[in-house]
């Protein structure tokens, strides 16, 4: 399914291409995750490389806690691309045996509003709410945390190549003719074009339809001038790897994706994207008792420490930091990409919709510029 057709399936569903309910969406119709015995096997879709790695990792010690077998699947390279292929099942009431899935949270409200979520009962999370960090007990997009849970977040700004490109810290830099052909960006609305704007000095929060125009043109031009060489989900890092590209729009905690010793995530001059992506279960899910209880099980700070460690992105768990000083880690606990203050991200903007009366056109043109 083509990226301009998923707007058109979100939109004849009667939700608007920016995540909001136009029409009937799933009210009165929603299921509760149910918390059983725990047993069987639970099926994980989540991004590369976002648990730590190992015979012995996360993953194997909840399977010898619990008796539950995983089967941890890394499908999920673009949240769009990622939908189109799970819609069709969803649609249906099925969710390709997954009982987690792992989105960003305007992919997570998008699809609650559609119906292909199920709710979470706190009281069958307790893990969950007692350790999750204050800051995002609540979001804009879920308040009450009925549908999602949050697994990571994280910040957008800018992989560069130092050796390459060692001057690059703007994302306006991305259009200089002397990089023409090496710079990628993200095919994520959400990300890409709130930061053009922010570059020319447009706050994203109160951006008007022609101010998301002009950033979408502005990036078709650099399209036309060749100067982007391609638009990528978490691929990019193959790129950043390969020398490709010596700089990619691209997300803080990628680095242990990126084998390129080079390679540097900065924060651009005008600041990020903020984001979380979150653990939901889908309706159709054939095991939420597994789900319920792995929620709570990363939701511990022991387990948490070592997947903070690898991964390298804001843990939503608080304790994290406690348990690295406690090891003598202070490089991890004095990481702003782990752990960033409010002076490292005080130019940073939360994801941002674009104005509902006019998503879907810029939606649609945005995904024409990515689709060439």
């Amino acid at each position: 399914m083509t990226r301009r057709a998923l707007v058109a399936v979100a939109l004849a569903l009667g939700l608007s291409a920016c995540g909001g309910i136009v029409g009937a969406g799933n009210a009165g119709n929603v299921e509760t995750a149910d918390n059983g015995q725990v047993e069987g096997e639970l099926v994980i879709s989540n991004w590369p490389g976002y648990v730590d790695p190992g015979k012995d990792n996360s993953l194997a010690q909840f399977t010898d806690r619990t008796g539950v077998e995983i089967e941890y699947i890394e499908d999920i390279n673009s949240n769009t691309a990622f939908f189109g292929k799970v819609q069709p099942l969803l649609d249906q009431g099925e969710s390709g045996d997954r009982s987690i899935m792992v989105v960003t949270d305007w992919m997570a409200k998008q699809m609650y509003d559609l119906g292909y979520l199920q709710e979470v009962e706190h009281k069958d999370l307790p893990t969950v709410f007692e350790n999750i960090r204050p800051g995002i007990v609540s979001s804009e997009l879920d308040p009450d945390r009925k549908f999602s849970i949050p697994w990571q977040s994280g910040m957008t700004g800018i992989w560069v190549d130092t050796e390459e490109a060692p001057d690059i810290t703007s994302i306006n830099d991305l259009f200089d003719p002397k990089y023409k052909g090496r710079v990628t960006m993200l095919d994520e609305m959400r990300d890409t074009v709130p930061l053009v704007m922010k570059a020319d000095g447009v706050d994203p929060a109160d951006a008007t339809t022609e101010d998301w125009m002009a950033a979408v043109e502005k990036i078709q031009g650099a399209v036309d001038d060749g100067q982007i060489r391609r638009f990528t989900g978490n691929d990019y890092t193959e790129d950043i790897t390969s020398g490709n590209s010596v700089a990619s729009i691209g997300w803080s905690g990628d680095g242990y994706l990126i084998s390129n010793d080079n390679a540097e995530w900065r924060m651009p001059d005008e600041g990020c994207m903020l984001w979380t992506d979150n653990m939901v279960i889908p309706v159709g899910a054939p095991n939420t008792p597994a789900a319920l209880e792995y929620m709570n099980y990363v939701y511990e700070p022991e387990v948490q420490a070592p997947i903070t460690a690898y991964i390298n992105y804001v843990t939503p768990v608080d304790g994290v930091k406690e348990i690295f000083l406690k090891e003598g880690d202070k490089g991890l606990a004095s990481d702003p990409l782990i752990f960033p203050d409010e002076e490292f991200t005080k130019d940073c903007t939360a994801q941002v919709n674009p104005p509902v009366e006019s998503a879907e056109d810029i939606t649609g043109a945005f995904e024409d510029v990515v689709s060439g």
